[in-house]
């Protein structure tokens, strides 16, 4: 008779030739090449970067204080939630709101060069997170789907490749947090893709956003006529760059529509397929995205997508990479080591050069195996909630009501579908000077609401486009701070001031019929 140790060791050893054998065969759809992995923290940290110096610190005083336009008192009343669990809504000073950016930036700074890399991702998507909660006006699905990515990242070993990390941890195979095995390097210095769940859960979570946006754009009207693409350009406080050129161009448009749609029905591929043609989908999205960027004002979104997509890229891409990169720099051997960590030294190394698992001992193996466990069901759990949630933006299954939830839709994965915009829309502010006569505030000129010849510049910069088309539907409440702040900064004596909200009808030919302008709130300075 076995013996039952000698039972449990032979159905361990069967367990792990069965989890080997399923991980060589998932490897070529859902491994990532420790290549990609680099350039793909490379690449989000400097969206990251680009958002908070770009974007958000120039407008710090207006976003993110008490003397903006939605200061903390406002932010508690319409999403009380968020209010509780923004770190930056402890204070509504800019110098504090200022500092947190740069602990954020330093943060990035770490990411960007692989130092510490999981506590730099960590403190990163915290932060990132407390910001976009702070003023959920001013962000859009490109900002979501990054902080998405980036908690996803805390699963990857996104020091693979090119960072400082890759020296510290020496050439060990490792494990991965979320239970998956490191890569081992061959001889040739090229390490073979890493295949864990938290590699899958990532490139599928990519596909499910795109295959969600079409479902979401078969069950529109406007999409599958061919009207969208050309309507949306008619926006022209969304087009900027190449846009105002290209929205003279319907037929052209129309056929983006459908090269789009097609796309999208083809993002599976980006898993389902290997090797070059792989490689041909995720660049012909690459292409897409920069496309976005070339033409209309998305802020961040482009750039998150094009760095998620790196890591659909196969071996041979990044193959041809290393070469020209050897060539440019005269070297014939490999660029680095391919391979180096994946956790924590907490969990794999020790200070000393000797490995923790040689010896651990019954309890901290134990231990371990418990955050293995944990890290598996969040992972599994959260691409789940994902999913639900995605089926419900598409009318697949049904959400809880929400009262303010058609303000920020357009902060959801549907990228203008179902429905995507029918008319273009401004802003009017109208200000009573002492002496009774009547200016724009934004320009000291007469008041008009016809529609301005580049609606683009009715809207300083894109957290301003993005503020404004959030709070369109908005209540009067909601405007009291926006008053408040335009008359603090108006360089005139102004007794009062008017917003307006002008719309105007547009299709895929431009505008058509009368703009039609609502006040949305009257206020003493």
């Amino acid at each position: 008779m076995t013996p039952p140790r000698q039972r449990l060791s032979k159905a361990g050893s069967r367990y792990a030739a069965a989890r080997e054998s399923l991980r060589e065969r998932a490897t070529p759809s859902l491994g990532i090449d420790p290549r990609a992995l680099g350039a793909f923290r490379i690449a989000v940290a400097l969206c990251i970067l680009g958002d908070l110096l770009v974007f958000r610190l120039p407008a710090v005083r207006a976003f993110y204080t008490d003397g903006g336009v939605l200061p903390r008192s406002t932010l508690a009343e319409v999403f009380p939630l968020l209010e509780a669990v923004s770190i930056h809504a402890i204070s509504g000073s800019m110098w504090v709101q200022t500092g947190l950016i740069a602990v954020a930036v330093c943060a990035t700074v770490g990411l960007l060069v692989g130092y510490r890399t999981r506590a730099s991702t960590g403190l990163s998507v915290v932060l990132l997170a407390s910001l976009y909660a702070r003023n959920p006006y001013v962000i859009n699905g490109g900002n979501t789907i990054l902080v998405v990515f980036l908690f996803l990242s805390l699963f990857l070993p996104l020091d693979a490749r090119w960072s400082l990390g890759a020296d510290r941890w020496g050439d060990r195979t490792e494990r991965d947090t979320a239970g998956g095995r490191g890569a081992e390097e061959r001889e040739d210095g090229v390490a073979p893709r890493v295949c864990s769940l938290g590699t899958a859960v990532t490139l599928l979570t990519l596909v499910s956003i795109y295959a969600a946006n079409a479902v979401s754009k078969y069950r529109s009207d406007a999409w599958m006529s061919g009207v969208a693409v050309p309507r949306i350009f008619q926006l022209g406080e969304l087009t900027v760059g190449l846009g105002p050129l290209l929205s003279e161009h319907a037929a052209v448009l129309a056929a983006v529509n459908w090269l789009w749609i097609a796309l999208l029905s083809a993002s599976v591929l980006l898993v389902v397929a290997t090797g070059w043609l792989r490689a041909g989908i995720a660049l012909a999205f690459v292409s897409a995205h920069l496309g976005m960027a070339a033409t209309m004002r998305l802020g961040v979104f482009p750039f998150v997508m094009i760095a998620i997509l790196l890591l659909f890229l196969p071996p041979g891409v990044w193959n041809c990479v290393e070469a020209a990169a050897s060539k440019l720099h005269g070297s014939s051997g490999p660029a680095e080591r391919a391979y180096r960590s994946g956790g924590d030294a907490s969990e794999t190394d020790r200070d000393d050069g000797g490995s923790a698992a040689e010896v651990a001992s019954p309890v901290q193996s134990r231990v371990r195996r418990g955050i293995r466990v944990g890290a598996v069901l969040l992972l599994a759990g959260f691409f789940l909630a994902l999913v639900w949630w995605q089926a419900a933006g598409v009318g697949l299954v049904d959400l809880p009501a929400s009262e303010s939830g058609g303000e920020l839709s357009e902060v959801s994965w549907s990228f203008f579908a179902p429905n995507p915009p029918d008319a273009s829309s401004w802003y009017v502010i109208r200000g009573t000077l002492e002496s009774g006569e009547s200016i724009d505030v934004h320009h000291g000129e007469a008041v008009t609401y016809d529609r301005p010849p580049d609606a683009a510049e009715a809207y300083p910069t894109t957290l301003w486009h993005q503020f404004g088309f959030r709070m369109k539907n908005a209540g009067e409440s909601r405007y009291r701070p926006v008053a408040a702040y335009v008359c603090e900064r108006s360089d005139r004596s102004v007794e009062s001031v008017t917003v307006f909200h002008v719309e105007q009808p547009v299709d895929p030919n431009g505008p058509v019929g009368e703009s039609v302008r609502e006040e949305r709130i009257r206020a003493a300075c």
